[in-house]
């Protein structure tokens, strides 16, 4: 594990394959299935022609004017000759089951991938008012296509990540993203305040320090149970802890990893926000046998409200992410 890990995201441009999905996103009504996103090489031009979103969904975004980090990741479907295909890109509530791929240039699925922390693909679902988050482990059939078990509760319109390393020579790592709509009445939820402090199955989980546009900051997340430090986290993917931020509007997704340090009761982690803005941090963590996920709405630079000052409140029961294998 690498000390001080400062997570690079990718370029990306956003009016090309979410116009459709802002309508949907901060609307009142039925949801159905999303529109075909971009792919290909309209997906790699809008990448190319622009440094940073085009738009805002949900809550409002991200503030365009705020001082730039690097660029962030999970905006296209497409990226790097690699798409990410959803075969079931509209879901009805509850439980189901999810397939996708991820083909290369060539139309092909990708079937040989690197291992990163224990697997070859991490799969996020998370909906588009980021009340709903979901940390799924999918499993690769011998011909590129994946599948998972997912549990949705409600109606909605949300976003698929795929975070991965293909195997081929060169390669580099790819976050790709695609609209996924859950059909029904759907009326987007407010952005959960700031806090630094999330409850948890019994867990508390405080958060410090700072997310900061544009340079690299450290978030420290201790966590406690009944008033004591845990002191025996049990490594989880690799580590003592597991963080994915999520910008508020365009969804840019952040994948953060470890500091080096003990099993708790502190995991640190060193990040750079894309931009100035309101992020949701989601972190997983393992104990006797679990995993559990704490949520947090943050602020990086001006005009977002930081949880450091916030009092501390619990976590909404959908923030408890799916951890299924």
């Amino acid at each position: 594990m690498n000390t001080g890990v400062k997570i690079t995201v990718f370029a990306a441009a956003l009016a090309a394959t979410f116009g459709t999905a802002y309508g949907v996103g901060v609307g009142v009504g039925p949801v159905g299935a999303p529109a075909k996103p971009a792919h290909g090489a309209h997906a790699a031009q809008a990448s190319a022609g622009s440094g940073g979103s085009a738009g805002s969904e949900g809550h409002g975004g991200h503030d365009g004017a705020a001082a730039q980090g690097p660029a962030a990741g999970g905006l296209q479907v497409s990226e790097g000759g690699y798409t990410l295909s959803l075969e079931t890109p509209a879901i009805a509530a509850g439980q189901g089951e999810l397939r996708f791929s991820v083909t290369d240039a060539q139309g092909r699925k990708v079937t040989d991938y690197k291992t990163e922390h224990g697997k070859e693909l991490h799969f996020i679902v998370a909906s588009r008012d980021l009340t709903v988050y979901r940390h799924l482990h999918p499993v690769r059939a011998q011909d590129g296509t994946w599948s998972a078990p997912v549990d949705l509760p409600a109606a909605g319109a949300y976003k698929a990540f795929a975070d991965f390393a293909p195997a081929a020579p060169g390669a580099k790592n790819v976050t790709l993203g695609a609209d996924l709509s859950v059909p029904g009445a759907y009326a987007p939820a407010p952005m959960p305040p700031a806090v630094n402090t999330a409850e948890v199955d019994g867990y508390q989980v405080a958060l410090g320090g700072t997310l900061d546009p544009g340079k690299p900051g450290e978030l420290k997340l201790t966590v406690s149970k009944g008033g004591k430090p845990v002191t025996d986290l049990e490594p989880y993917l690799g580590a003592y802890g597991h963080l994915v931020a999520l910008r508020d509007g365009d969804l840019a997704y952040l994948h953060v990893h470890p500091n080096e340090g003990g099993p708790g009761p502190d995991v640190s982690f060193t990040a750079t926000a894309p931009s100035a803005g309101t992020y949701r941090l989601f972190l997983d963590f393992q104990h006797e046998g679990k995993v559990r996920t704490a949520a947090f709405t943050v602020g990086a630079g001006g005009g977002a409200k930081s949880a450091a000052a916030a009092p501390a409140a619990p976590a909404a029961p959908e923030e408890q992410g799916d951890h299924s294998h």
